[in-house]
Order: structure tokens, then sequence, then C-alpha cells
């Protein structure tokens, strides 16, 4: 895999041509920046920048003044490799807090190992409906510790609105949700995209996350896609690379709340 070739697809299929990630949500264009605008519950944020010395710091502005006339918390999602080199200064000093940096993992799905095996006695489920969602919901909030509401409004209306974009499993030992993810699927590119594999930590260290992966690339070959992206956590990252997944780049998300004074 070209690292360079496949990281600049991405970048023009994910971010800068980015589809709304979910009903009710739009993305819009200006000034060098891609942006997704929705209601409270879902993702609101610049997906993309074009920018450079001269024009980053009146981009800003403009974002901050937009989303503080809509009332609501915004992200600005940065990559490493994003312009200027100082980007992310800037964000700071502009009053965004960073949260913890991810890695941009990418793979080809139909190079992952499949058919890995599950712990005797689980087995998976796909989720399509309330009651489900209410399950992988449980794990999240288990093995992030972490709310999960907005979350579920979010894989509620896609899984409603919009099936065809989203695949999400559970792996359960008898009654017992042990493990979950989702898969986002993007018509129009070659990506598919991993979320969630949150394991409850009685359950960890047997595969089931490994599986999981190996599961959602055999949806996403089967439906012709040809990569899969994560942002993976310091905690996924080397499973993923044992996987066959290169990183390709650093992600960090620069929280914007309205009303929090810029750094000093």
């Amino acid at each position: 895999m070209d690292h360079d070739a496949v990281r600049a697809l991405f970048d023009q299929q994910m971010r800068r041509d980015a589809s709304p990630d979910g009903p009710g949500v739009r993305v819009e264009r200006t000034g060098g920046v891609v942006r997704q605008v929705g209601a409270e519950n879902d993702w609101n944020g610049v997906v993309w920048s074009g920018l450079d010395q001269d024009t980053a710091d009146a981009a800003i502005e403009e974002q901050v003044g937009y989303f503080a006339s809509l009332g609501g918390e915004f992200e600005w999602k940065l990559y490493d490799h994003d312009r200027p080199a100082d980007l992310g200064a800037r964000l700071a000093a502009a009053g965004f807090t960073p949260e913890p940096a991810e890695t941009l993992m990418i793979a080809e799905a139909g190079e992952l190992p499949t058919g890995l095996a599950l712990p005797e006695g689980v087995r998976l489920e796909p989720v399509t409906d309330p009651a489900g969602v209410d399950l992988v919901m449980d794990v999240h909030d288990q093995a992030f510790g972490t709310s999960s509401s907005r979350l579920r409004q979010q894989v509620l209306g896609r899984l409603t609105k919009s099936p065809d974009t989203v695949s999400v499993v559970l792996a359960m030992a008898g009654d017992v949700p042990v493990c979950a993810a989702r898969m986002e699927l993007h018509p129009g590119t070659d990506f598919a995209s991993l979320w969630g594999g949150g394991t409850v930590s009685a359950w960890r260290g047997r595969g089931i996350y490994r599986a999981l992966v190996s599961h959602r690339a055999r949806i996403a070959t089967e439906l012709g896609y040809r990569f899969l992206q994560v942002d993976a956590s310091s905690q996924s990252r080397p499973i993923l690379e044992r996987l066959g997944f290169a990183a390709l780049s650093t992600t960090t998300p620069y929280a914007y709340q309205p009303g929090k004074s810029p750094a000093p």
C-alpha cells in the first residue's frame, strides 16, 4: 500500500468531499473549510481545511462566529499533516481545547485476516433495533467509562433512516453483551470506517476485538469497499498493527465551547 497515495485519497474522499454522516445533517464548504452541521446530538465541526499562514486565523475566527451563532459546541478535527504546521497552536490560542490524539490507521480490507475465532460460548449478533442499540451502549459505557446518550441517538438515527450506511454487531456470552462495534459505510468512496470495538474488562485479552475487526472487514469486502479506516487509541493501535493496519497520520480533535476564553 502506497501510504502517501492512500492518505491523499482519504483526505479527498472522506474530508474534502465529505458527505453528511447521518440523517438531518448537512455539509457546507466555505473559505477553504469543510464543516458538518447538524442537531445537538449530531457531530458538529470542521472536517477539512485548506489554509495557510495568511488565511488560517481569519478562517478560525469565521468558524467560531458561525457555530456560536448556532449556540452549540463544535470540534475542529485536525490531522498532523494539515497546514499550516502551527494550526493546532492557532486553534488553542483561539480558545479550542485539544482532546487525546488518535492514530489514523488504514488497511486494505481484502488483505486482513478473516475467520478469526471467538472464545468458546461467544457468538456475534447483528444489531438492528432499539433493544440491540441499548445493549451496545451498555458495553460502551462499561468499556470506555463515558456517557453514550448522544451516541445512542446517532446510531438509532442511522439504523432507522439510513441502515445501508451502518453495520453494528454485538458479541454475546449467553445473554450478556461483552463486546460491541460498528462500521460506518461511505457510499461513493473506497472507505468504510470502524468505530467502537469496546470490550468489557472481564473479557479483554481473549481475541474478541480482533474477531470483530475480521467480521467487519469481511462485510466491507463483500460490499465492495477497498479500505478500512480507524481513528485508533493507544490501546487499539498495537492490535490493529498486528492485523495489518498502517499508521498514516495522527488526528487530534480540538473542541470549542461557546463562552470559553482563549488561552493567554
